[in-house]
């Protein structure tokens, strides 16, 4: 299985706050839901401890939002939470 990311979720990871690397671990071990149009939700906190627009949060939780194409995954669009 492998992972690609849409070019628009490319152009969102700065913005959002997410690196590639934790859009492919959400997917390959976060948890899993159905999400809406046929696409499967993955949901993984992280460890954070940094600062993120001005506050220092502990975590930060990455949801992803992706369509299976084969073995594959191509993850569409994330959604970045901090707390």
């Amino acid at each position: 299985m492998s992972v690609r990311l849409h070019p628009h979720a490319k152009e969102r990871l700065s913005e959002r706050g997410a690196t590639e690397e934790e859009i492919i671990t959400a997917i390959e071990t976060g948890e899993t839901f159905p999400a809406k149009f046929g696409r499967t939700g993955f949901r993984r906190n992280f460890a954070f401890g940094e600062l993120w627009k001005g506050k220092v949060y502990a975590t930060k939780q990455v949801e992803v939002y992706a369509a299976k194409e084969d073995d594959d995954w191509l993850a569409i669009t994330f959604v970045t939470r901090f707390f």
